[in-house]
């Protein structure tokens, strides 16, 4: 079997069709909402926890071909399976990517398991056949994780600009980006001004960094 490539979008500002209003379409939105999409949930009965839910449009009505209208990407999450495989044959028709909460065969994109910390975003996924698995691996990679990544993340990329006036050329300067990404996960914090001129000394006379 083939593995899932996993591609990583940006779904900020993006229509999401969400067709159901239970308790599985409540986890796909929370899991969504994070990454800046407006969504629209639709369903005859919709559960009140949805109401707490910001940037969430709420139709308490049937599904229809319309409501894909406009839409970047949908899910289709209800308890129906003849309703979300239809939902599923429409977005193929339209090309629309689709997650169907109970198909990976009628899915376009699979929901892997998340988890994010600041701007790093790690998904795993065992292409749907062992979620429980893939869950696994995701804790294992949190355990390991710095306290401190969110500040780490944002020292590396705020000296970017200014290593590109330092360092003009492109391969020694992304192979020192490397270099501080790695220093700074292994320290488990950003590092001092001393610590950043000397790599950026031995850099200068090109000794390894």
């Amino acid at each position: 079997m083939m593995a899932y490539f996993p591609f990583f979008v940006d779904l900020s500002g993006r229509e999401g069709l969400i067709v159901g209003g239970g308790a599985v379409a409540l986890r796909k939105v929370q899991k969504l909402l994070p990454y800046g999409p407006r969504l629209t949930v639709v369903a005859p009965e919709i559960s009140p926890k949805f109401e707490e839910l910001e940037q969430v449009d709420l139709c308490r009505r049937p599904f229809a071909a319309v409501d894909l209208d406009g839409c970047d990407f949908a899910v289709a999450a209800t308890n129906d399976r003849q309703l979300n495989h239809y939902v599923a044959e429409l977005c193929g028709q339209r090309r629309i990517p689709v997650n169907v909460a109970d198909s990976k065969e009628d899915s376009a994109f699979l929901f892997p398991a998340l988890l994010r910390r600041g701007e790093l975003s790690v998904g795993v996924s065992a292409s749907g056949a062992a979620p429980a698995a893939a869950a696994w691996v995701r804790d294992r990679f949190d355990q390991v994780l710095p306290e401190r990544l969110e500040e780490i993340l944002q020292y590396l990329e705020d000296i970017r600009k200014p290593l590109r006036q330092a360092v003009p050329n492109g391969e020694p300067r992304r192979r020192l980006l490397a270099s501080l990404a790695v220093d700074c996960l292994e320290a488990g914090r950003p590092l001092t001004e001393t610590e950043l001129r000397q790599k950026l000394a031995d850099a200068e006379k090109g000794e390894p960094v």
